[in-house]
């Protein structure tokens, strides 16, 4: 780990991450977490997320009914892809000794509302995004192409985000009435 500063962007506590890092080497049983998030109905197609204390307002758009109070759910998933990419260039650069002077993602997702709007079966038309497309920027004036290619190469092969939409995994939603 490197302590010259590796952005002209304001740090993160890179010996807390590194702490870490290290306790889950040694105890890798430490590293299985669980995430939470709650959300309740605000009205209309209005909703909120609350997580760790933040609470996210989420809408959908005037021509999907909605009253475009804040983005819908699934643009939220590409910016959290987005967000996690650019936290994995982040980190992983600086880790590294990178010096990175910007990174910009741009996303983009292709879904098709006849299966979100149950205009077609759900096994003929995916309700949800068929493909994601990210671009990145990774602007450095002192790192060699060759380690802009590792580190993202490293980044995405390490993103929760980008697993999760990646690869299948158990989804359980129970109906509970009370």
């Amino acid at each position: 780990m490197s302590n010259e500063q590796t952005s002209s962007k304001p740090g993160f506590d890179e010996a807390a991450l590194a702490g870490l890092i290290s306790h889950v080497q040694q105890k890798p049983e430490a590293g299985k977490t669980v995430w939470k998030a709650s959300t309740n109905w605000v009205g209309g197609l209005q909703s909120q997320a609350k997580i760790r204390g933040f609470t996210v307002t989420m809408d959908e758009p005037t021509a999907l009914g909605g009253s475009n109070t804040g983005p819908n759910m699934v643009e939220m998933v590409l910016g959290a892809y987005g967000c996690c990419l650019t936290t994995g260039y982040a980190a992983n650069a600086a880790l590294r000794g990178i010096k990175l002077d910007d990174i910009q993602v741009e996303l983009e997702g292709d879904l098709d509302l006849n299966g979100f709007f149950g205009l077609q079966d759900p096994n003929q038309c995916w309700p949800g995004y068929t493909n994601v497309r990210a671009k990145v920027n990774l602007v450095s004036d002192s790192a060699t192409p060759e380690q802009l290619q590792e580190l993202h190469s490293a980044v995405i092969q390490t993103s929760p985000v980008g697993s999760i939409l990646a690869r299948p995994i158990n989804v359980i939603t129970e109906l509970q009435n009370s």
